[in-house]
């Protein structure tokens, strides 16, 4: 198991948020913790303690008023750590190659491979074709609605009609790298995992799943006002 440590940045600054709470109206989230530090000093800090793969999240739309400042923030991460973090958040396949350029190793895309609600084979071609199979990370990211869980895009607030299960993940990792999963209602609570979705993913014997093949810890750490030691979740992991 690799511990893939986080970066969100939102209305320009680096912070943990309560995933559910997040509203592109008025560039709205609940903060669990606003940092003083840019996204430079967290990347270099994970540089020093060996970790790679790690993720850069835009939470604010492109139009916001915040996005200019949220690239900003993201380009400064990249550069100063060239191929060891992965970027998400409004990629498409127009925009992707920038970030590349600014030192991702890879781009992680969601809502631009789902439209109406479904899965659009298009759009992933589209993907593939402009970053290439090895550098394109699917975040399939979900909440329960009932009994299962569906993936959600558009920043977690728009539901599609996509369950995930194995089924889709075995469909959709031919066209990526890895996964990257959020259970979105117990996001950036601090709260644990959603272990009835842990399990499921546990199942899959495919390519790297971000979430129950490796962890990643937000707002529990004590880098983002949390209790769990960093030190000591490294020191765990390894």
């Amino acid at each position: 198991m690799k511990f893939r440590p986080c970066i969100d940045i939102h209305n320009g600054k680096v912070k943990q948020i309560v995933g559910g709470s997040l509203l592109d109206e008025g560039d709205f989230a609940a903060d669990n913790f606003v940092s003083e530090k840019d996204g430079a000093y967290y990347a270099a800090l994970y540089e020093e303690a060996g970790l790679r793969g790690g993720h850069i999240i835009l939470l604010n739309p492109a139009g916001s008023q915040y996005y200019e400042e949220d690239v900003r923030q993201a380009a400064l991460a990249l550069k100063k750590t060239p191929e060891i973090l992965q970027i998400g958040g409004g990629m498409n396949d127009e925009n992707a190659g920038y970030f590349l350029d600014q030192g991702a190793s890879h781009v992680i895309v969601t809502s631009f491979v789902f439209k109406n609600g479904a899965i659009n084979e298009e759009n992933l071609k589209k993907m593939v074709k402009a970053v290439g199979k090895k550098r394109l990370v699917l975040d399939l990211s979900c909440r329960k609605k009932g009994e299962d869980y569906y993936i959600v895009t558009d920043r977690w607030q728009k539901f599609t009609s996509v369950k995930l299960n194995l089924t889709v993940l075995e469909q959709m990792s031919s066209y990526c790298d890895e996964f990257l999963i959020h259970a979105v209602d117990v996001e950036g609570k601090a709260s644990g995992i959603e272990k009835e979705l842990a399990k499921m993913l546990g199942d899959y014997d495919g390519i790297p799943v971000t979430y129950a093949g490796d962890v990643t810890i937000g707002s529990a750490l004590d880098l983002f006002g949390g209790d769990m030691e960093f030190q000591k979740v490294l020191d765990w992991c390894r």
